[in-house]
This record gives structure tokens, sequence and C-alpha cells, in this order.
């Protein structure tokens, strides 16, 4: 079975997204913890949350992803910007206890020209910082496109966070298909090329998803433009490849395209159809 969902708005709270999940034929789905410009986060109502549990384990959803703000930078020159990024990460986590068992995806950061390395060591820092050996939730490093001082652009890069974080079983790695794409991976013409080096940097155990994105913009570009599936760069033949592939296709598939829930349909619809039971 294609675990295949998008991002839905928490607004209404964590029933109503399931429930929008389910109209538009998705096994699962992302969503911001808080505001994703800022950082103000809706107080969790308990029921709901375990109104949710209930919804996804009776129709066998798969994992739930739930994503950082973009305003996190746990990279940052600024003092004041780490330890905000680390605050909101701790009370992330904290919140996620109420859907246990599920992941937590977060963009790395940007090193704000003190260079790679040292944003390396900050990143790392701060998750040994926030991570309990008793959380319930997979914490992953994003794939990044490498616009500006990003941190994440490479898959060394991701490795060498993942080396200096000691409790290392809960973490792991979302790749994201514009992003990867827009670094220079080729995931059209070479994709198995392109796993077997995720797989001897980082290892495929530690890939628990895919965000499915087309790309406005072509291969090595460092954009970060994503684009409805088969309309941009990477087109529909490659993404029906990324979901048939033998270590993609088990994984849960996140749909970050600029789309509403109609245009989410069609596209679930549409993938739904590429994918090979």
């Amino acid at each position: 079975m294609l675990n295949i969902g998008c991002h839905l708005s928490s607004a209404k709270g964590f029933l109503a997204m399931g429930k929008d999940a389910l109209k538009i034929n998705a096994n699962t789905f992302q969503f911001f913890t808080r505001n994703p410009r800022g950082s103000k986060a809706k107080k969790i109502d308990p029921q709901d949350a375990e109104a949710l549990r209930e919804l996804t384990a009776e129709h066998r959803f798969a994992a739930l992803l739930a994503h950082a703000p973009y305003t996190l930078n746990a990279c940052s020159a600024d003092a004041h910007t780490r330890e905000f990024a680390l605050l909101t990460m701790a009370d992330d986590l904290a919140r996620m206890e109420y859907l246990p068992g599920n992941l937590y995806n977060f963009h790395p950061g940007s090193h704000t020209g003190q260079g790679a390395e040292t944003g390396i060591e900050q990143i790392a820092a701060a998750l040994n910082a926030i991570l309990k050996p008793e959380q319930n939730t997979a914490v992953l490093l994003e794939t990044m496109a490498g616009k500006g001082s990003e941190v994440g652009r490479t898959f060394e890069e991701l490795r060498a966070i993942l080396d200096r974080v000691s409790l290392k079983e809960k973490m792991g790695v979302c790749l994201d298909t514009c992003h990867v794409y827009d670094a220079g991976y080729d995931i059209v013409n070479r994709l198995d090329e392109v796993l077997a080096e995720f797989d001897r940097v980082i290892g495929l155990s530690r890939l628990r998803a895919v965000h499915l994105n087309d790309s406005m913009n072509p291969i090595g570009s460092h954009k970060d433009r994503h684009q409805k599936i088969g309309r941009g760069s990477i087109g529909l033949e490659a993404m029906a490849r990324i979901i048939n592939h033998p270590a993609l296709r088990d994984l849960p598939f996140y749909l970050e395209t600029p789309n509403d829930l109609a245009g989410y349909a069609e596209e679930i619809a549409l993938l739904r159809g590429a994918y090979r039971e």
C-alpha cells in the first residue's frame, strides 16, 4: 500500500486533520507544530489528540509527521536565536507525547557566516540538549537545497550531525525530493546511484520519511521552489520511480506542493494510480 498524505492545517485541531486526510484518500499527513512563521503554539486538547489516535489506528495510518516552524535556526550566529530554537524544539517534543510513536521533522538551519562545521556542532549540541531516552518521537533532519548558508545540503553534512548526537536511536532523516534535486542529486536520471550514495554516507535504515515535491528549477539550482507533481523539472515519470523504488516504497510520503485540499486529492489519486501494488 502506498502510504501518502499532504500538509494539512492544524488550525481546526487534530481530529479535523485526520478527517480531512480521509476525505482525500490519504493515510497519513504532515502538520506544523505551531505558527510556521512565528512561535505561537495552540493549546493541546488531550481529548482531541486521543480522538486522532483512535482514528489513525482504526484506518491504519502510517506515521504522522510534525514539522517544526521555519523560524527555528539552531546554528545561527545569534545566541538568542539558537536558544529560541532549542526551547521551541524541546516544547514541541513534549507536545508530541500526546501523539506517541510519530515523527518530528526540522530544517537543520543556516550557519549565517560561521561556516558549516560550526553549524553542524551547534545543531548537534541542541539535539543533545533536548533528546530524552524516554521520548516516543523520532526526530528527523531534512535534506536541504543549499540556498544561502543552509546546513544539510549534502548527505555528508547530515551524517556529521548524526555522528555527534548521543541518542542516535531517536534520530532519522527526511528526504525532500525538491531539495535534493535542487542540491544537485540527480534523482531523475540516477535514482539508484543517489540512493546508493545515501546508503553509503548515512544508511538507508535512517531514512524515515519522504517529502514528495516537484521542483520549479533545474537540478543544482539551490533554489528550493516546490512545484505540483508532474509540472516541474523532476516530472511524473521520476516521481513514479521514486514511490515504487524498493528502498523507498514502504516509507510514508508527504506532499508539500502548492495546492489546496482538492489539489492534494488529485495528486494523491494520480500517485496511487502510478503505484504498483
